[in-house]
């Protein structure tokens, strides 16, 4: 699995009932794939992919590999092609790979044809499951998404999960805008989705999904200070009451409190951060057993 791009809204709706299955359905101690091993590669940092990945494989019974850049033969200039083939060729059936170069998935989904792939974010280009497992959460809360508008806010122009959302979302009729600093705007993305001002984002979405600014995918004298961000395009208590009443705020996380959304808001009410991340264990794991040739639709 690369992107969203290349699944069908058929292909989509699967995974998320698979992952609907999962979460209705799942029992301690269930192996449904025992004695299968599972690689988590992360040449960049990560905590809610990386253990939501391990726990789902955990959860469906596969043996976890460990794996560290820093401690592994790519620290002495070992290929990430070598590194995978290696990892194949021991046995493991599924390698999970978060990479700064979004080139690398589509030189090793070509070369290693045999070798089970899911990518868990590729540079700023594409997360996949991240947008799986955003829309899953818009499906529970709303039952029906057709017609609903979603407000995606900051760095658009750095973020992977802006281009993985955009694919799945408009799979199912939901109208995207866009909103965030002038310097941090993309005009490719807004072919497809058009900017808004910030403050008409937040009165005309049903989902708010504020988004992490990357400073270190940019230049960071974007802006002065975190508190000068905050205050010209943070979600503040003030400005959360421009919202409809039944809308809802969304991150992808990591978030950076203060920054792009006030304290309060990050548990609030209308707040569903936190089940993101709960639903991003089932999702994943619909993922990684598609990823193995489960056919469950």
């Amino acid at each position: 699995m690369f992107d969203t791009g290349h699944l069908s809204k058929h292909e989509i709706q699967s995974l998320l009932d698979r992952a609907q299955y999962w979460e209705e359905h799942w029992q301690p101690g269930q192996a449904t794939y025992q004695g299968r091993f599972a690689a988590n590669l992360f040449f960049e940092p990560s905590t809610r992919t990386r253990f939501s990945f391990e726990m789902a494989e955990k959860k469906l019974g596969m043996e976890v590999l460990h794996f560290s850049p820093v401690v592994s033969s790519t620290a002495k200039g070992e290929s990430l092609y070598d590194t995978v083939k290696t990892l194949s060729s021991l046995g493991v059936r599924v390698v999970v790979i978060r990479h700064a170069d979004p080139l690398v998935f589509q030189e090793l989904a070509d070369r290693l044809p045999e070798c089970a792939l899911v990518n868990a974010g590729a540079g700023s280009l594409a997360h996949p499951t991240q947008a799986l497992l955003d829309l899953y959460t818009m499906r529970k809360h709303f039952k029906e998404l057709e017609g609903k508008k979603v407000a995606m806010i900051g760095d658009i122009k750095h973020s992977r999960v802006v281009r993985s959302n955009l694919w799945a979302l408009s799979r199912f009729g939901m109208e995207i805008m866009v909103s965030g600093p002038e310097e941090m705007r993309d005009e490719e993305i807004e072919k497809l989705a058009p900017y808004v001002p910030f403050e008409d984002a937040l009165r005309e979405a049903d989902v708010v999904m504020m988004l992490r600014v990357q400073l270190e995918r940019h230049d960071q004298t974007l802006f002065s200070s975190a508190r000068a961000y905050f205050r010209q395009f943070g979600l503040t208590c003030e400005r959360a009451r421009l919202m409809k009443p039944d809308a809802i705020i969304m991150h992808p996380g990591p978030v950076n409190r203060g920054v792009e959304i006030a304290d309060d808001m990050v548990e609030d009410a209308r707040s569903k951060i936190f089940e993101q991340m709960k639903n991003g264990v089932w999702v994943r794991m619909a993922a990684v057993e598609r990823a193995m040739g489960g056919d469950f639709r």
